[in-house]
């Protein structure tokens, strides 16, 4: 037996020892000028390129496979032996809009090589580039007719709720205290959340506020262990669940509010019409968000003057809420900002996003596109981060959200970013436009 077990042990070391590493193995790129300056008609070029390769690797055993797709419906693709040169790709666009062009490193299967340690995000090695053509003059579907009616109702209705509040304290320190609370608000459930007050207000010291968001998932949302000195934070979920519950609780409360086996907000049937819109997942997400920041003002602790909304991808579409519908808000920071344009993308001709909710007319009450016009000018929005590469949360998206928005605005364009991926820093390439 120990004579098996070393020889076990040799065969393994010598596998390892031939397989290829690719845990470091990247690709950097981007255009020969800024990707959000191109006009229509102008010839764009791609240039990317493997960076990091590691010398065990039998270049004879891979390939580079490229794909590329554009909002005027053209498509390129190429496949080509692996190399460390420089790839050049060429397109134009007859119309504004977005180019897409993926690249993969593949095996001799066609199959995308993966990393043995993976970093977040980052399974395999690919290249997310884009581009646009005019990007400031896209727009997508027009809002309902009856948009600002609609949202008078919206708000009648959360007014009509008492704002009754479950206040319980978790834990202090030096910076302060969390609380666990839970908000009665209009819908099927309360907000739920945690608030952090900073320790100075006990001397009678006032303080800015920030609301905190989540992205979409199914996430127990466990108490945060320190509140922040000098900021008041409301961190709230998504979905009003209750807190602190077992394991199983969390198991069915996902399960109850899925729609038509997709998970929740996501499927047609739950809003097949306008009407349905007043009642659908995103109507009691919107409720929670306004009566959140309802909360936050109320507190004697807020300073009065400064309330900031910030969130990623499902958390920045509820930022965008958060601008929009209350006029106090003074700071809004999005990210990959979740559900923009939904109807261009589903039927404007668009490149595809891969995931999100099925686009009905109720949807257009929600797109932050068309809540965008609403943000006053005594609020500036920060769209964190635009994935040039994310087609959960396509580029098209975030470059109307961008255009209909009345107020000082930043937007920072990532080359080669996903919704998850981010580049490593030495290779990233970030485009910054603003409006003061």
């Amino acid at each position: 037996m120990k004579h098996a077990a070393i020889l076990t042990s040799f065969a393994f070391a010598a596998f390892a020892a031939l397989a290829a590493n690719w845990n470091n193995a990247c690709f950097s790129g981007d255009t020969a000028k800024n990707p959000l300056s191109y006009k229509v008609g102008e010839e764009m070029v791609f240039t990317f390129k493997l960076e990091e390769l590691e010398a065990d690797v039998n270049k004879a055993d891979y390939s580079i496979k490229w794909d590329l797709w554009t909002d005027d419906g053209q498509t390129q693709s190429d496949k080509i032996a692996l190399t460390t040169d420089p790839i050049v790709v060429k397109t134009t666009l007859s119309k504004p809009g977005f180019v897409r062009l993926v690249a993969s490193v593949v095996d001799k299967k066609n199959r995308k090589v993966k990393r043995e340690t993976p970093r977040k995000n980052d399974t395999s090695v690919e290249f997310f580039g884009g581009a646009a053509a005019e990007p400031e003059k896209l727009q997508g579907v027009p809002a309902p007719a009856d948009f600002d009616q609609f949202w008078a109702k919206q708000k009648a209705a959360l007014k009509a709720v008492p704002m009754q509040v479950e206040r319980k304290e978790l834990s202090s320190n030096k910076n302060g205290t969390v609380y666990q609370v839970s908000i009665a608000c209009a819908g099927p459930r309360p907000v739920t959340g945690y608030l952090m007050i900073p320790a100075g207000a006990k001397d009678g010291q006032k303080f800015p506020a920030l609301l905190e968001t989540h992205g979409y998932g199914s996430h127990t949302h466990k108490a945060p262990a320190s509140a922040r000195a000098g900021q008041i934070v409301l961190n709230i979920n998504a979905h009003g669940q209750k807190l602190g519950q077992d394991e199983q609780y969390y198991k069915d409360f996902f399960e109850s509010i899925k729609c038509d086996g997709k998970g929740y907000a996501l499927a047609a049937k739950e809003h097949p019409t306008a009407e349905s819109a007043a009642t659908c997942f995103f109507a009691g997400m919107t409720w929670r968000v306004m009566r959140a920041l309802e909360y936050i003002k109320s507190l004697p602790e807020w300073n009065g003057k400064d309330l900031s909304a910030a969130g990623g991808s499902q958390g920045g579409l509820q930022t965008m809420w958060a601008a929009s519908l209350d006029p106090q808000v003074t700071v809004a920071n999005s990210g990959i900002t979740w559900c923009c344009d939904m109807g261009g993308n589903a039927t404007m001709g668009r490149v595809k996003k891969s995931w999100g909710v099925d686009w009905t007319d109720a949807m257009g009450y929600f797109d932050p596109i068309n809540l965008a016009k609403y943000v006053p000018s005594s609020c500036h929005v920060t769209i964190t981060r635009a994935g040039l590469g994310d087609y959960t949360c396509p580029p098209s998206g975030l470059a109307i959200l961008y255009n209909n928005l009345k107020c000082p605005k930043t937007i920072n364009w990532m080359q080669n970013s996903t919704h998850g991926y981010i580049p490593p820093k030495k290779y990233q390439k970030v485009y910054v436009i603003e409006q003061k």
